[in-house]
């Protein structure tokens, strides 16, 4: 039996994926956290319209959500300034992970509904995830599993200080 120690996946089991955790938007409560909390949330910037955070369960290394405020699953819900923050956001997103890890290229994109892959269905948000030459290895192909090569306070610094720069 192959055995992947993740204990940070318990957390996700116990409060996002029980009864309880149903009736709630993550991103709303991390939207809505004071500033104070925003390295604990994993918050790099936050705007008028749309906050930036680091994915807590990552396809990838640097993996960001840029997701507005207003709790919506429709992009055509949001206000012409949202839509605009939202893109204005991605970019920033792109230029500080070029400049923070210096990746090959970049996925980006949004799930809109569940079985469009949406993880958190009922609150848009979009994915900025970094991408490298030979990021995908033996590890996804044979044994189905991802290996995240850094921990996520640490590349929440790294970000957070070229965010600002």
């Amino acid at each position: 039996m192959k055995k992947l120690w993740a204990p940070w996946r318990m957390t996700y089991i116990r409060e996002v994926l029980s009864d309880e955790g149903k009736d709630r938007c993550v991103l709303c409560e991390i939207g809505s956290a004071p500033p104070g909390d925003d390295e604990k949330n994993l918050v790099l910037a936050r705007g008028k319209h749309v906050f930036v955070v680091l994915n807590r369960f990552p396809y990838n290394n640097g993996h960001l959500m840029v997701t507005p405020y207003k709790h919506t699953k429709e992009l055509a819900e949001l206000s012409d300034d949202a839509l605009a923050e939202l893109l204005r956001f991605t970019q920033r997103s792109i230029d500080t992970l070029r400049r923070a890890a210096n990746p090959d290229g970049f996925n980006i994109g949004t799930n809109l509904g569940r079985v469009a892959g949406a993880g958190i269905e009922n609150h848009l948000h979009l994915h900025v995830v970094p991408r490298w030459s030979g990021d995908t290895n033996f590890m996804p192909v044979l044994a189905d599993v991802k290996v995240i090569s850094q921990a996520l306070q640490e590349t929440w610094r790294e970000l957070k200080e070229n965010w600002q720069s």
